[in-house]
């Protein structure tokens, strides 16, 4: 069971940033990625719809021999990871903004966070800002559209410059020295956020952070892969986009060095 693979799904191509991590951190586990882009974003979704999803995904993953479960997007994670986790019996990891770290490393106390409408609205994040953000002033933004610029293999156009400052406008005017990336999808146009935003204000994205919590849990349960050479990937969307494969090869190959 130990060289099993891993599971990951996403509502498109964003979660591959998290993969990413997980590649770099555990180099010899098996990985399995489901891109279900042909219902990307997930922001405006309903709930329900989200949760029907993440079962159907997981389903699937496991049917291919998951040991373990990541939920790279943080609007199914605040929509489905509870249920997910009383429906099947192992490691199941999800995301959430760094709304915590964001708030230990600002010096100006205000923060940005830059997510979808989906996971702005959830109680998940409504906790966070409970537990963590009481000391800090917490500016919020909806990405909207810029899911699908990113699905479409579109990470430096110019309409994406043009949404990205107009997303980053209000966070900047309020004084936030650091920016939450709180969609799985964004740290690709990560370059153009910087450019934008300026070299005084931190980045923060939770890919990391992740890749080291599914480390943590397969350890507890002795399940990390046997060392030995890199393992392979295997990916799945079920997108409508005629070039989707370039668009993921693309991605995967820039952001996987």
């Amino acid at each position: 069971m130990s060289n099993a693979p891993i599971g990951v799904f996403d509502s498109g191509i964003g979660g591959l940033s998290v993969l990413r991590h997980i590649r770099s951190l555990l180099p010899h586990e098996a990985l399995l990625y489901v891109a279900d882009s042909s219902h990307a974003p997930y922001g405006n979704k309903s709930q329900h719809f989200i949760r029907e999803r993440a079962i159907t995904l997981a389903d699937f993953l496991i049917a291919q021999g998951a040991k373990a479960l990541v939920v790279a997007c943080n609007t199914a994670t605040a929509a489905a990871i509870e249920t997910l986790r009383k429906q099947y019996d192992l490691p199941i990891i999800g995301m959430e903004p760094a709304v915590k770290p964001a708030a230990t490393a600002t010096k100006t106390g205000v923060i940005g966070v830059l997510a979808t409408a989906g996971t702005l609205k959830s109680a998940q994040f409504a906790a966070l800002l409970e537990s963590y953000g009481k000391n800090v002033t917490v500016v919020t933004q909806a990405g909207h559209g810029l899911v699908e610029c990113i699905e479409r293999g579109e990470l430096a156009t110019d309409q994406v410059r043009n949404l990205l400052e107009g997303y980053l406008k209000p966070l900047l005017e309020a004084q936030a020295d650091t920016i939450v990336l709180g969609c799985t999808h964004y740290p690709f146009v990560r370059p153009l956020i910087e450019e934008i935003a300026g070299r005084d204000v931190t980045l923060i994205d939770t890919g990391q952070a992740v890749a080291r919590q599914l480390q943590k849990r397969l350890e507890e349960k002795n399940l990390l892969a046997e060392a030995g050479k890199p393992s392979d990937v295997t990916f799945w969307s079920n997108s409508q986009n005629a070039d989707a494969e370039e668009v993921l090869k693309l991605i995967w190959g820039e952001w996987s060095a």
